[in-house]
């Protein structure tokens, strides 16, 4: 290497270290929240002795708590949905305002309150289900009736402060479900 070579070198190295070095000052991240994606559903069929049965999905698990009331747990989400039967007994007017009363309680945290009316007839079920957009307590709610024997509500609930932008992809991913539990909800004779 010639001396030449060396004085450019001597140049050239630290000008290449200068202009890389530069640029803007490093800046901190904005908060960020994980990203979670679940597994599709995979469903099965549920039944018992009470006077309903229903298809769930297998990520989760059921529990009785009595009185045909069943709580569908999601450990891995940690969530659950509540399902509530009773019967009805010339009390459909009460049992309707109850159902939606519990929708609309969460009026003063929800940005908005999507409810869908859901009707088969061949199955004699009948319902609403309701999306509450925000930080309600619960993100999603149904009843089902057949309007003479059997009323059913379900509400999802999670283990944690509700923080809708942390919990959407878990809240979308059962409200999937429980549309589907809808779906197939069937009423025994």
């Amino acid at each position: 290497m010639t001396r030449k070579h060396k004085f450019l070198g001597l140049i050239v190295l630290p000008l290449a270290v200068l202009f890389t070095g530069c640029g803007e000052d490093p800046k901190p991240k904005p908060e960020s929240f994980l990203r979670l994606d679940y597994t599709l559903g995979d469903y099965t069929h549920f039944e018992s002795d009470c006077p309903y049965t229903f298809d769930y999905n297998t990520f989760s698990r059921i529990k009785s708590k009595g009185n045909c009331n069943f709580i569908v747990e999601y450990p891995k989400m940690k969530a659950t949905i509540y399902l509530t039967y009773k019967p009805v007994q010339n009390n459909l007017d009460l049992l309707l305002r109850d159902a939606e009363k519990l929708t609309y309680e969460h009026v003063i945290k929800a940005d908005e309150i999507d409810t869908r009316p859901f009707i088969n007839r061949e199955s004699k079920v009948y319902g609403m289900f309701s999306q509450v957009g925000g930080d309600a307590a619960t993100n999603a709610q149904f009843y089902a009736t057949d309007s003479t024997r059997h009323f059913l509500t379900g509400s999802m609930y999670f283990y944690a402060k509700p923080n809708f932008d942390s919990i959407m992809p878990a809240a979308a991913y059962i409200k999937e479900d429980m549309q589907n539990l809808m779906e197939s909800l069937r009423w025994k004779n």
